[in-house]
């Protein structure tokens, strides 16, 4: 059996066609859910004896995968459900705090994972925070939501639902349309298509056809046995700029008065800007030399930021840092997030560029998981991987396990296949 927390975020309504849905009232959610076959397992829940008003189990595992697993998912509920607009910094840290909460003080031994619903016009930006704010992860956190609610007849509502929940993994991820991406990889392309969201710059990390089909090439190992934790703390003095023909100096140095610590400016296409205007280019050296941290990313949708063209290095000269090719929301995200630690000198701070651990290592477990729980072990089988039996907290080794008072019995690594 496989047990999933359900986090139901303030952003859970989301709009259908020009009209905005007004978000459900409490427990409208599991009422729902409850009547879908599909996700609620009628008859076990009453010969198991469930008796847990929000504690759901879906129909056993389908054939294809090779197994006969069942996952059971508690739904948490938050009140108030909000448009998912109407997002700050203060939710995505109230949702880390929760998953850390429950994960390591009660559920994270015994919970095999966390799915954020969601709504879609924000779902990027939470991503991209959550990737950062939970450090050391070591349960998957998986985002989806849908473009039509689950309680309209037709939506994409219970597939992407129903694709999150077997999803095993060791990072924040986003699933929408039979596709698992990389959570600070992705933006929001479409607004009125169930293929809402692209992942530009890196492929999906699975695909979920017919088979599931896991890109290995987007799939590493993770290398760290530290204890997860939540950095909560987040810093609002950001902003995104984007450039324009004729964008004046004045325009640019407003935007970057005081309390502004840090910007996203979105380029031209390789991070390009106009060379000839020295005065624009003078309030952007003025911004960084009192350590404003201006990080430069392109507009386009795909591609990366280069210094190779002459308008490119002007602003390099200027002391804006590249983004290569991060997404503007992961860009902006992840500077809330560095401003805030405390720890980090400002040298440090502005290697925003380079990929830090929490967002750059995925692990080779991220693979549609068909396991059961025996006892007080968990035995899980992943597609095409061999047999593995983990302890209660898969990212502690064997012999640090037993320093912290978990006696694992077995540990066979699993591999992925050779290309």
């Amino acid at each position: 059996m496989l047990l999933c927390t359900l986090m139901a975020t303030p952003s859970l309504s989301v709009s259908l066609s020009s009209t905005v849905l007004s978000p459900p009232g409490p427990n409208v959610f599991v009422k729902a859910l409850r009547k879908l076959p599909n996700l609620h397992d009628e008859q076990y829940a009453l010969d198991d004896s469930t008796s847990v008003t929000h504690t759901l189990p879906l129909p056993l595992t389908p054939p294809l995968l090779g197994s006969s697993a069942r996952i059971v998912y508690t739904v948490l509920e938050y009140s108030p459900l909000l448009d998912s607009c109407n997002m700050t910094t203060d939710d995505w840290a109230t949702i880390g705090k929760d998953i850390e909460v429950l994960g390591v003080v009660i559920l994270f031994i015994f919970n095999d994972g966390f799915v954020i619903l969601h709504g879609t016009d924000t779902m990027a930006y939470t991503a991209s925070a959550l990737s950062f704010m939970c450090e050391n992860l070591g349960k998957p956190v998986i985002l989806t939501g849908s473009q039509v609610p689950i309680y309209e007849m037709r939506n994409d509502g219970r597939d992407n639902l129903l694709g999150a929940l077997p999803i095993a993994g060791q990072f924040v991820c986003l699933y929408f349309h039979n596709k698992l991406y990389r959570g600070n990889r992705v933006t929001k392309v479409d607004s009125g298509s169930f293929n809402a969201f692209n992942s530009p710059n890196l492929a999906p990390l699975a695909n979920a056809e017919v088979d599931i089909k896991i890109n290995w090439d987007t799939v590493w190992r993770a290398n760290t046995t530290s204890r997860f934790r939540v950095s909560t703390q987040m810093n609002r003095n950001v902003g995104l700029l984007r450039l324009f023909p004729g964008i004046t100096a004045m325009t640019v140095k407003s935007f970057l008065q005081a309390p502004m610590e840090a910007i996203v400016l979105e380029t031209y296409g390789s991070g390009n800007a106009p060379d000839n205007c020295a005065d624009l280019l003078e309030e952007f050296r003025n911004a960084t030399e009192r350590g404003v941290i201006i990080v430069n990313c392109t507009q386009c949708l795909r591609g990366s930021v280069t210094t190779s063209y002459a308008t490119g290095k002007a602003l390099s000269d200027a002391g804006l840092v590249a983004g290569c090719d991060m997404t503007s929301e992961a860009a902006l995200c992840k500077l809330s997030y560095v401003l805030a630690r405390m720890d980090l000198s400002i040298e440090n701070k502005r290697k925003v560029g380079v990929p830090v651990k929490t967002h750059s290592l995925p692990h080779y477990t991220l693979l549609i998981h068909t396991g059961h729980r025996i006892g007080q072990e968990r035995y899980s089988r992943y597609n095409k991987l061999t047999l593995e039996t983990l302890w209660p907290h898969p990212r502690t080794p064997p012999d640090r396990a037993k320093q912290e008072g978990y006696n694992p019995t077995h540990f066979a690594k699993a591999q992925p296949p050779h290309h």
